[in-house]
């Protein structure tokens, strides 16, 4: 599922063009790393965002990131995007919310997409944070569309024909992070929300 997600958020929604710039935040998920390399395989300029130096490494190192930074250590989430983004951005694929998205709206460029996946930073808030550069989507033109992923389930094949070649090949890579036995499941999914997993979260109940 994680992959269908991103290949439909990302062509479909985000309709990427070569040398375009790309922004992905949560990167080291498991959608987020596949978009990361999708975007790499269309020839754009990709940075991630993530929450520990080990994630940062691994966006670079591993899944072909052209550069990434922790989140964690920007006081200033604006003038970290334009550091990393002197030009502005294309297309942002959304996973975070709040003073993420704020901060990536006035870093956009004219025209650019912003496909919204998830807000993980807004699911266990008892009140939203409320976004409040919105006038900047007026001026830049800029297009938000939420997706989920059962919207592309009739492209499920295409996907498979797209993105096993490039598994086979080893231009696509993916992480999974692996939990042993079914009573370390609540802790897992406690972890998901915040940040301790790494790729797709699998909890393995039986090893047969």
């Amino acid at each position: 599922m994680p992959g269908l997600t991103a290949y439909g958020g990302f062509y479909e929604v985000c309709a990427p063009k070569k040398g375009e710039y790309v922004f992905v935040s949560a990167a080291s998920g498991a959608v987020g790393q596949l978009v990361g390399q999708f975007a790499k395989l269309m020839g754009c300029y990709v940075v991630g965002s993530a929450g520990t130096q080990d994630k940062v490494e691994l966006l670079k190192n591993k899944f072909g990131f052209d550069d990434a930074f922790n989140y964690k250590e920007e006081p200033d989430l604006n003038a970290a995007l334009k550091r990393y983004f002197p030009e502005g951005i294309d297309i942002y694929f959304e996973n975070v919310g709040g003073k993420m998205l704020d901060a990536v709206i006035l870093n956009m460029r004219v025209h650019g997409r912003i496909a919204v996946c998830g807000m993980i930073s807004q699911y266990n808030r008892d009140q939203p944070e409320g976004v409040h550069n919105l006038m900047s989507i007026v001026y830049k033109r800029v297009r938000i569309e939420g997706f989920v992923v059962f919207d592309y389930y009739p492209q499920y094949s295409k996907f498979l024909d797209f993105i096993l070649p490039y598994i086979r090949e080893g231009k696509v890579k993916y992480v999974e992070d692996i939990v042993e036995g079914l009573e370390n499941g609540p802790a897992a999914l406690i972890g998901l929300f915040s940040g301790c997993n790494v790729g797709k979260q699998v909890i393995v109940i039986a090893p047969q």
